[in-house]
Formats: structure tokens, sequence, C-alpha cells
């Protein structure tokens, strides 16, 4: 990486709009404590070196050494490994061609400018959208708002399928649809056909479909990057197993974010690997907290939080999306929702087109998982169920729902641990070449 470190939400979203579109260092770059923009000028006056364009190649727990691609050795005390996930390519499900120029990724800053370049020139024209998660759902609203036609091809019954019921999933692709987007469900890529120069002019379906394509854009997942501490580290979930100080089976390592599988006390201590901005942020000010002041800090107590924003229609999500769902609002006004209960508690809770106070409420039902003695209530009651719950929350009982400020989450010790996205924040090291 070769700027300052910088948070990847927006590039889905604000980086890929036609219009005043987000930049680098005033939109992205990670911001810390008093709202402070983390540019190299920061990190030096705060006596942070930052080390760019550089890439660990090996890694050494036991020995406690890091070696980068140019054959230097640096030694650490405490490692924090900050790695995240790298973006799955069609290759490896064997279908061959996705280094087209105008097939596109996005998982990092010269993937989001290589998607504007290549968005710049196919206004009128024709994209298909690999994938019905979070990147193609995003990217698919970018592409539209681009005034470019899109079509959505995805293998399952409904988008979002991880998250979304089908009465939700149902919302937004009519939404969608509204805006021009087209959905392909059930089906998969199977190859492409190029041009003269290379470039793809068609995707072919399984099921025998060709679909003219001015450009590609692939959303089929991530997969953790753990290959440095395979055989070393405990790994569990596809990621770096950590206790709830995220801490690894070595203790002088530490692990964050995505590549992180930790255990959520609200899910009974069970191991999960949430690939998200704010597991990043608060794994990492976690960790942080754990090496500073080990006597004073617990175990980590997340409650897990997922959103999107697309076109003019913004949700929240927090919990566990387990057990039975109850649906609530008007969808047709799209001011909706939707609770999931299991073993008579509220475990989860999704709300679209709600303000923070609402938001809160529903973190808050969450968190301290309102009872329901009546799920017909609990539909008829919606949000309001969350709203009284959250009044009901005792303010001294130990359990904090962080409010949703996206500025206010770093330390400079945690912006040092998300931000070396090639590795770590150490101290007390050395450093010397080989």
């Amino acid at each position: 990486m070769k700027v300052a470190p910088y948070e990847r939400p927006a590039l889905s979203k604000g980086y890929l709009l036609p219009e005043a579109p987000a930049r680098l260092p005033s939109f992205h770059t990670c911001v810390g404590a008093n709202d402070e923009r983390l540019t190299p000028k920061w990190y030096k006056e705060h006596g942070i070196e930052l080390v760019l364009g550089t890439r660990v190649k090996s890694a050494d727990v036991r020995r406690k050494t890091l070696i980068t691609a140019t054959g230097e050795t640096i030694s650490y005390e405490i490692l924090i490994i900050a790695t995240g996930a790298r973006a799955l390519k069609l290759e490896e499900f064997g279908v061959r061609g996705s280094d087209a120029e105008n097939v596109c990724y996005l998982r990092n800053l010269a993937d989001a400018n290589r998607l504007v370049a290549v968005m710049q020139t196919c206004t009128g024209g024709n994209a298909v959208v690999i994938g019905g998660g979070y990147i193609g759902m995003e990217c698919a609203a970018a592409l539209a708002t681009n005034r470019i036609k899109v079509t959505m091809i995805f293998p399952e019954a409904h988008c979002m399928a991880r998250l979304f019921t089908p009465k939700i999933a149902e919302f937004y692709e009519n939404y969608y649809k509204s805006k021009g987007v087209k959905f392909i469900k059930g089906n998969v890529l199977t190859s492409f056909e190029n041009d003269s120069d290379g470039k793809v002019k068609a995707v072919v379906l399984k099921d025998g479909t060709r679909l003219l394509a001015d450009m590609v854009v692939v959303g089929i997942g991530i997969r953790p990057n753990t290959g440095l501490f395979e055989g070393q580290l405990h790994l569990e979930k596809g990621g770096i197993k950590v206790n709830g100080r995220m801490q690894t089976s070595n203790t002088s390592v530490y692990a964050v974010g995505d590549v992180a599988a930790f255990p959520v006390r609200l899910f009974g201590n069970e191991i999960r690997r949430l690939e998200h901005v704010d597991s990043a942020r608060k794994t990492a000010r976690h960790a942080v907290a754990a090496i500073m002041a080990p006597k004073t800090t617990g175990d980590l107590d997340y409650l897990p939080f997922f959103y999107s924003r697309v076109f003019t229609l913004s949700w929240q999500f927090y919990g566990d999306n387990v057990g039975s769902v109850i649906h609530f609002g008007d969808f047709n006004s799209g001011r909706f929702g939707a609770y999931w209960t299991n073993k008579g508690v509220i475990v989860g809770a999704f709300l679209e087109g709600g303000s923070r106070e609402d938001y809160e409420a529903i973190a808050k039902a969450v968190r301290f998982k309102a009872a329901v003695k009546d799920t017909h209530e609990l539909e008829s009651a919606g949000l309001e169920f969350a709203l009284r719950a959250s009044q009901q929350a005792a303010p001294d009982g130990g359990l904090l729902v962080e409010r949703l400020s996206y500025t206010r989450y770093a330390t400079a010790g945690v912006a040092v641990a998300l931000s070396i996205a090639a590795f770590a924040y150490w101290y007390g090291r050395r450093r010397r070449v080989w």
C-alpha cells in the first residue's frame, strides 16, 4: 500500500458517485480521537513510523521476526495482525479471463480507481454484476447512478441471502428494478466472450444465457489473509483464532478485523469471524487496550453490526439472524424492519429508514436480549417495541450501546493496528537488515 491507511466502506459508495465523488485524503482516511485525520503528517507528529509500499513475505512468530520483500528483518515484542482479506477471484471457481481490462473487482483503492475509469467509458452501456452480496448490491447501485444498464447474476434465490429474508430481499430487488437493474437469480457465470482486443464483450451463464457486457464487476466474497501464519497460529472459521482480548495462540501476537475469529459473548462465546468495518475498528481498539492496559482490560463484549447505503436507502442490522423472524412496518413506504427471536428473546434486529434514535433502540433490544412474550404483539408493536425496551434498560447495567459515530473509534494505537494492512503495529521493536 502506497498511501496512508484508509477505511474501505466508501470505496463501494461515495467513491463511485458521478458527481462530487469522495477522494483521499479528505473522505476516508482513518479517523482518530478528536476527529483527527490520520494523514502521513499525523503519524510523523505522533512518533509513529509509517512504512508504505512494503510487503512482508514471511513471519516467524517463535523468533518474533518479519521479513520484507526487500530482505529487511523486523524484530518485534508485540505484533498485531491486521492483514484483512482478499477478494475471491473467478479463477478459483474454474472461470478464466478475469484479467481482462474491463473486468473489475473491488477491494482496495487501486481497484476503485480502475472501476471508476472503466465506468467512465461505459455510460449508456451494459454492465454485468456477478454476486448478490454487499459488493454486488452497492456496485450495482453505483453503476445505475452512473447511467449504466445493470444486470445482476447470483446463484441464490434472492439478494443478500446471508442476511435478508425473502420478504426483505423482495423490497430491495423491486427498488433496484425501479432504477433499471435486472436480476438473474439461481444462475452462475461459466465463461467470457472476448473481442479482438481481449476485452470482454459478453458473458455466458450456466443455462446457456448470453449477455452483452461492456464491463463486468465481480463480488463473490473474500478470503482472510492468513497465509503467513498458517502452521504457526491456531486457525478457526477461516481466520486466526483469538481470545476475548484478541490474543492468538502465541501470547505476543494479536489479530484484529476480518482476519480474526473471536468469541462473541452475546452468542455464548461462539467463535465468529465478522467481515465488517465496525468489527475491525472495535477489535483493533480492544487489542490495543489489552496490550497497553492488560490489568484493566477484560474480554471484548461486541454487538455484531452491519449496515449499507444504496440510492436513497439506508439500513442497519444488529445481532444474529437465527431463530424465528417477525417483520414489521410499512414495506410500501420503505420504513420497515424485522426481529429475530430465539428462546423467547430478541437476538437480531434489522431496520430500514430509521433515525439514529431508532437504530440505537433496536441495538439495545438486541444487546439486552429483550424478552418476547407474544410474537403477534411484537409484530403489531414493531419499532415501538424496541423503543420501549431501550427506555426500560437500566442505564448502569454495564452494557454499553455505542453510538454510530464513524469518526471516534480509533486512538493512536488503534489507528496503527488498522493501518498497516501490510502488517503490524509493534512497540519495543528493533530493526536490522541482514
